[in-house]
């Protein structure tokens, strides 16, 4: 259950970080890409 939580919750970041660099916003969009990987249980889970 908590990997779907954070699996949605990641692609949640991942997507508005997507759209702050077509904002032209590169570090605010940079940041929550990493943010997004960093909690994606597919990437480098900082709950695991």
């Amino acid at each position: 259950m908590w990997d779907l939580i954070l699996w949605i919750i990641a692609a949640i970041v991942g997507i508005i970080g997507v759209v702050r660099i077509f904002q032209k916003q590169i570090l605010w969009g940079i940041v929550l890409i990493v943010v997004a990987l960093l909690i994606g249980p597919g990437g480098v889970s900082l709950f695991t």
